[in-house]
Order: structure tokens, then sequence, then C-alpha cells
């Protein structure tokens, strides 16, 4: 399958193991990536409270793009993705500021394309089973939590993606890839977000939180699908609460075995090279 690809700010800078590793599992699963030309900032996370008009309209530049190739766009950040899904909607339903976004741009927005996050494409586009084949290193010992955070799923009826309460599709991701997939109650609690550095303390509190219930669980890791919260989660726990933090992507490439699979491990905040070697898998 063919899809506009937006990276967006994070995947070119501090999430560019996602970048990386996204672009060699769409590779492999036959998912041709064709990036948005000349993408711009979304705005997240903080255009949204600066000015609202503001909010709608850099992501709505970046969705125009993308209509020209008459693809669906597929935006791998959390934030990006919400940020894409929060203009579409005010976009639909508000004919005014869809008037005045269209007249800062000088273009039209069609609304004709569908937003994408990976998650969605490769469980339902691709499939378990075709996922399953290509797999030649099973994730065996690898004991993940899937963490969804707040931004795929809220507010549930502009994202509308999974089941805004119990998401399932990165827990069955991780599982056809071998994994043990620890069940959990946080899946989509919120990390702290962007007041990693306004408010440190209280993202400690939150991230040491996450850690522990993980444990609890009997998970080794986690993983998920948002730069934001890869950060934090790798970050801001205290250090006795520390566990390996993965792209989802990442442990998809390494099953596949992919080339250059390892080396996205080697920069990641929280060194996750000891548990995969212990593991043997890599």
């Amino acid at each position: 399958m063919k899809v506009s690809y937006y990276p967006g700010c994070s995947l070119h800078g501090m999430g560019k193991e996602y970048d990386q590793s996204m672009k060699a599992v769409s590779r492999a699963l036959n998912i041709e990536l064709k990036e948005i030309d000349d993408w711009s900032c979304c705005g997240a996370s903080a255009a949204h409270n600066t000015n609202f008009d503001l909010s709608v309209a850099l992501p709505a530049r970046n969705l125009i793009a993308a209509e020209k190739d008459a693809m669906d766009v597929m935006v791998p950040c959390a934030a990006c993705f919400n940020r894409f899904k929060m203009a579409e909607h005010h976009l639909k339903a508000d004919k005014d500021l869809k008037a005045r976004v269209e007249g800062v741009l000088g273009a039209k927005y069609q609304g004709g394309i569908s937003i994408r996050n990976p998650i969605d494409v490769i469980y339902n586009e691709i499939g378990m089973d075709a996922l399953a084949a290509k797999v030649v290193k099973p994730m065996a010992g690898l004991k993940p939590v899937s963490y969804y955070g707040c931004l795929l799923l809220r507010p549930p009826e502009v994202c509308q993606f999974e089941n805004y309460e119990n998401p399932f599709m990165l827990d069955k991701i991780m599982g056809t890839i071998g994994a043990d997939v620890k069940n959990w109650s946080y899946k989509t609690d919120c990390c702290g977000g962007s007041l990693s550095v306004s408010k440190t303390a209280i993202v400690v509190e939150m991230c040491d939180k996450l850690m522990a219930a993980a444990k609890e669980a009997g998970a080794n890791c986690v993983v998920t699908a948002c730069p934001m919260c890869m950060a934090n989660l790798e970050m801001r726990p205290s250090a006795n609460m520390k566990m390996p933090v993965f792209y989802f992507t990442e442990l998809i490439s390494l099953a596949l075995g992919l080339p250059g699979s390892k080396e996205t491990f080697k920069t990641h905040l929280t060194d996750p090279q000891p548990l995969l070697n212990q593991l043997r898998l890599v």
C-alpha cells in the first residue's frame, strides 16, 4: 500500500530512532511512504495554548499538502496525530473557521484523506498473519507493557482510534512478533507530556507511578508510539524505577531481522542493550 508520510519535527530530532525503524519496517511490509512535500511543524504541543486558529492552520497546511498526493497520510508521532485529527475535526465542523484558515493558507482544504497511525496501518492493512510470516527472530523473553499515553486516543470523538478505554492493537502486534505482552491498567495514563521541563517534579512522580505499575505487571520493558512519552519515560523516572523503553517499530525491525535494526538502540537515553543481550536478542 502507498501512504503519504508525515514524520514531524520529533522524528527528525529526539525521535530519530522511530523514523529510522518506521522506514525500515515499512519497506519490509510493502508500505510505500511518500513524504509530504515541504511539510512543516504541526504546532504540537504549544500552538493550541497560544492561538486556536494557528493550532488548526499549522496541521491544516500539511493536510492540504498531503491531499495533493490523494493518499491517506500516516502520522507516527502521537502528538502530531492528535493535532492532525483535531484540525480535521474543527475544519469539518466549523465553516467560518475553515474559511479563515483557508484564507491564511491561500489553499482549500478538501477533507478527502484519512489520517492514520502506523499501529492502525500495520494491524488493519498489513495484518497479523502477514507480519508473523516475516518474523525471523521471535522476541522470546521480552515482556513489554504497551503504553499508548493520552494523545493517540483522546478525545475519543476526535481521534477515533481504537478502544480508548482498553486499546489492544499494540498488544497484538507485540504478541505476533513473539513477545510475552503483560496486561496492565495504565495503557492510557498520562506521563506528564510537555510538563517535563516546566513541572519536572510532577512528571517524575507520574513516570515513577507508570514504571512501578509496569514492574508490578511483570514487565521488563515498555513499548510506545509517542516520542514525548518515550523521552519522559527514559529521562524522568527515578534511577531505581528506570527500565528499557522502545518504539514499537524498533522491536518489529529486530524481529524481522532488518539491516541496521540494532543501531537505534545505541542512542537511547536508557540503554536497552543489556536486556537484549541477556535475552540473546542482539
